[in-house]
Order: structure tokens, then sequence, then C-alpha cells
């Protein structure tokens, strides 16, 4: 069976949402998830910049149909999203960089949930270091050891290796989900994803 490579940015409330939807679909199919954080603002600026237009002179019927459905899906998927009002977009580098430490480490799922509950559940601003120290305590890691960590090169180079990886393979926003070749962008493909994996047995 193919595994399942999942390109995230912890700044994104769909990404929030595929995050919890895709680990209970890999185990049930026995898939293995490979995660790739990535900056999404970088790959914007690369390759999707009408997202920054989008923001500025949003549609309005559009944009309470967005609201309403990322509610139903939270309902759905069983976790609670609150769109931030003090802080959006949130500059999500430190946790970013935290998630490839934590990969390592075999904690990324435990800190990458910390990081979505402490933004969108809870409203806190995670390009913070007391924050990123709260969400760490959470996850039950080591802040110190966290934070020098994610001032390391290799660190930063690998985030922004996983996003150029990401435009190479055609894709251009966060969640990205690759099944093989197959590329699926947001938490409603996820039963597209299913069937891809299913195909793969």
């Amino acid at each position: 069976m193919n595994g399942i490579d999942f390109f995230f940015d912890c700044s994104s409330p769909w990404t929030y949402l595929a995050f919890h939807n895709i680990q209970p679909l890999a185990q049930e199919l026995g898939a293995k998830i490979r995660w790739r954080p990535f900056m999404v603002g970088g790959v914007f600026n690369t390759v999707n910049p009408t997202v920054y237009e989008s923001r500025t002179n949003p549609v309005p019927a559009k944009r309470a149909y967005m609201i309403r459905s990322m509610h139903e899906w939270a309902r759905w998927t069983g976790v609670q999203v609150n769109f931030p009002p003090k802080v959006f977009p949130v500059n999500s580098v430190k946790v970013m960089r935290g998630c490839l430490v934590m990969d390592r480490e075999g904690k990324l799922a435990e800190f990458a949930r910390a990081a979505f509950e402490a933004y969108w559940r809870d409203d806190r601003d995670i390009s913070q270091d007391d924050v990123v120290r709260d969400i760490c305590s959470s996850a039950g890691v080591d802040a110190a050891y966290l934070l020098k960590e994610i001032s390391r090169q290799e660190v930063k180079d690998e985030l922004r290796a996983n996003g150029d990886q990401l435009i190479a393979r055609g894709g251009f926003g966060s969640p990205t989900i690759f099944v093989g070749a197959d590329m699926y962008f947001g938490n409603d493909h996820m039963p597209l994803v299913r069937a891809a994996l299913e195909k793969s047995r």
C-alpha cells in the first residue's frame, strides 16, 4: 500500500481538521503517514498569491459560507474551531520548525495537536515563545530543548525544502495530501484519499 505524504502548516483551520481526520483513516487502512511540515506563506508567495487578494477583498457570501462550512466540519470531526480574532494570519514558523524536531523524536502528532489547539481553539499567538513553551508542556516536550533545536540552520533548511518539494509536486496550499503521485488538496477531499488508499492495497 502507498503511504501518505501530509504537507501541512498549523496556521490553517482546514489543516487542523484534516490533521485530525487523516490519522484514524490511516490507522484503519494500515497506511503510514509521512508528516511534511512547511510554511504555507512561502508557497503562497511563489505560486498562489491570489490568496492575499481574497483576504483583502473577500466575497461576503463566499466568506459566510466558508465559516459555516468550517464549523460544520469541526462538529463532524469532533474538534472545536474558533476563528482567532486577535492574530490572523499568524507566523507559525516556530511551531512548524518544532514539528520537524518532534518528528525525529516520534512526538510530532502530539506537538502539532497542541499547537493547533492553542491557535484554533484557544486563540493564542503561536509565534510567541511563551505560547510555544505552553504547547511543549501540553505535548510533554522539553521546551528548552525544542527552542534551541529550532534555531539550527539544518531545521530551517529542511522546512524550506519541504515547501519547495510541495511546489515541485504541484502543490499550492495546506493541507496537501499525496497518495503515491496523486495529490489531494483540502480536508474535504478525505473520501478521495480513502479511495486512493483502498485502491493501492
